[in-house]
């Protein structure tokens, strides 16, 4: 965890915020045991059902109920709204199952990372992490840690170059986007 805080404090220093649905609040648990979690971490909010995720994070209603708030484009949007919501350069986000959703159904989570660019856009990446035979309490540990690794190599795989800059007076950086799975 360690190097989460070395890559968020690297230059130019990014903030991160948090938007959680099935990890529960473990997620924010987990930054905020990192020594010097405040040095980067501004917030984060564990928003269980589709009206506050929609309220709060910004998330499209007619999308979250057509998936039942669960999929990669809601915890997109989640990660979005968590950067909005907190003034955060990267948002991470988790919404999924933490026990079967119907009989025979693995436990799965969605997490994604939103890096905030000018103009109000996200480029995102997100990923699938599925959990058999766990139970509701180790799939938002595993699940919350998984997201957690995903943005250490999130954050160790962008340039500096393509960081944000902090001097409001440069121009717009290309950054890569895409999804892990």
């Amino acid at each position: 965890m360690n190097a989460v805080k070395e890559l968020m404090l690297a230059r130019p220093r990014l903030t991160l915020a948090v938007a959680e649905s099935a990890t529960s609040g473990r997620l924010q648990a987990a930054i905020g045991a990192i020594s010097g979690a405040s040095r980067f971490f501004l917030g984060g909010i564990t928003a269980y059902t589709i009206d506050q995720k929609v309220r709060h994070l910004g998330v499209d209603r007619a999308v979250a109920e057509a998936v039942d708030c669960v999929s990669a484009g809601v915890a997109e949007q989640m990660a979005e709204g968590a950067c909005r919501m907190f003034r955060a350069d990267v948002g991470i986000a988790t919404t999924g199952y933490a026990e079967p959703a119907r009989r025979g159904a693995v436990p799965f989570v969605w997490w994604a990372i939103a890096l905030r660019k000018g103009a109000g856009r996200f480029p995102v990446v997100s990923g699938r992490v599925a959990f058999p035979g766990a139970s509701r309490t180790e799939v938002q540990e595993l699940a919350a840690a998984a997201a957690l690794d995903a943005l250490e190599s999130f954050l160790a795989d962008l340039p500096r170059s393509q960081r944000i800059p902090r001097r409001p007076n440069r121009g717009p950086l290309k950054v890569r986007s895409g999804r892990y799975s």
